[in-house]
């Protein structure tokens, strides 16, 4: 694999490549031809425009089939920008681009410098050279936002005094740099008056429905009804927890309802609040977002249910729950009277880095797809520690879980009570099968 630094490029293979940037960013990318423009709305996927002939976009990766792209194009530009735009990309990590194969082994990576005004970063640039491609480092960043990225690139721009609805592939310059996130679901069935009510009964704060959650379970329902079972795979699979994050909602917390037999969304919620552990999950406070949906089983007749559950991950959320892990760390070597164990940047990258491969390609093990161990990742990541340690896990809802499954494991305990080990990073996704993937990297 190779690292590139700003103006470094590297031949890339044929068939179709993965772009990723894992962390609290948005993923947009920008089709051109050798001038550098956009043809139209077409050309700009993001968000709320998440294909284009040859590219497509699932939650912090971009897939690219150069041979796929439409007539003339050339060049497809990398951006990122702040998930959450309260939060400027000075107050972030600096963002890490990996590309991979289609065999899933990395080709280069690629970190620029740390921004500082910059509220939209152009990474990297996959671009045509004779009968190849390759893939270049960028690092430039726009202090005006979308509004300077559509003045280079051509991409039509609203600029007026009020908010105005922002259509695929135009920007508002005097809006948000990030690209709008859908309005909120509506709810044909009646589903919010039943479970906020109940909500409200139990002391917990009203959800709203969000438009990716109900896309996911609608797809969750449908996959069960096909194949005449409950399951948190459907026949197809696919886990349910894939499917939220393949729709592009990245979560922090996340729960689900999975249930056949009710008729009404009135027979379903009652259905859950019938039984402890459904009632917990559909009165939990941490949850701000929720999405329901129902497909019928033509063989049977059966009603197959699903409701989703979710807080977002937001910067701030992820830096919480980070330090909370290593609060708790820090805690059990305090009982065993060794010192604390600082945050180490370099780790943070590798761990974080790792918990998104095991989410995005669905595997668990301390050896990636590509091979590479816990001391190869840290020493991509600029990590120089001379001994590196790592725990895993996966499927825990929280750090005090997380971290009283590590003390409960010798091998695992040993890492976190190792004399030797100096520093740490913690790294947290959401996603693949198992739903949560965390991981503690050591170094001393």
């Amino acid at each position: 694999m190779s690292e590139l630094t700003p103006g470094g490029n590297v031949p890339l293979p044929g068939g179709a490549l993965t772009v990723r940037v894992p962390g609290p960013f948005d993923l947009s990318a920008l089709i051109t031809d050798d001038g550098g423009k956009v043809r139209g709305d077409g050309d700009f996927v993001f968000y709320n425009q998440p294909a284009a002939p040859g590219a497509v976009l699932r939650g912090d990766a971009l897939t690219v089939d150069p041979s796929r792209l439409r007539p003339g194009a050339t060049r497809v530009t990398v951006v990122v920008s702040p998930a959450d735009p309260a939060v400027p990309l000075g107050r972030l990590p600096a963002p890490t681009l990996f590309v991979t194969d289609p065999h899933g082994r990395h080709v280069a990576w690629f970190t620029p410098p740390r921004p500082e005004r910059e509220t939209v970063l152009l990474l990297a640039e996959l671009y045509r050279r004779g009968a190849g491609w390759k893939a270049r480092a960028l690092g430039q960043g726009y202090a005006d936002g979308l509004a300077g990225l559509a003045r280079d690139f051509g991409v039509d721009v609203l600029d007026d005094d009020t908010p105005s609805p922002v259509v695929a592939g135009t920007v508002n310059a005097g809006h948000p740099a990030t690209p709008p996130r859908p309005p909120a679901a509506p709810d044909p069935l009646g589903f919010l008056p039943l479970v906020n009510s109940a909500r409200a009964r139990a002391g917990s704060p009203p959800v709203s429905l969000d438009a990716r959650l109900t896309a996911a379970a609608q797809q969750h329902a449908s996959a069960m009804a096909a194949a005449g079972r409950l399951g948190v795979e459907g026949g197809d699979g696919v886990a349910v927890h894939q499917r939220v994050t393949a729709a592009g909602f990245l979560y922090l917390t996340v729960g689900e309802h999975l249930v056949s037999g009710p008729r009404t969304v009135s027979e379903f919620v009652d259905h859950c609040l019938g039984t402890d552990g459904p009632r917990r999950t559909l009165a939990n406070p941490v949850f701000t977002h929720a999405g329901i949906a129902h497909a019928a089983d033509g063989r049977s007749g059966d009603t197959f249910w699903t409701a989703l559950w979710a807080t977002p991950l937001t910067p701030a959320a992820l830096t919480r729950t980070a330090a909370e892990v290593i609060d708790l760390t820090n805690h059990e070597r305090a009982r065993a009277g060794l010192p604390p164990l600082a945050p180490d940047p370099a780790l943070t990258r590798a761990a974080q880095a790792h918990s998104d491969d095991m989410a995005a390609r669905d595997f668990y093990s301390h050896t990636a797809p590509d091979g590479s161990r816990p001391w190869d990742r840290a020493a991509a990541a600029g990590c120089t520690r001379r001994s590196i340690g790592e725990n895993i896990a996966c499927g825990q809802r929280s750090p005090a879980e997380v971290v009283t499954g590590w003390m409960n494991s010798p091998g695992h305990r040993a890492n976190i009570l190792k004399p030797d080990f100096t520093h740490i990073g913690i790294g947290f996704a959401g996603g693949g099968r198992a739903g949560t993937y965390w991981t503690q990297l050591f170094g001393g």
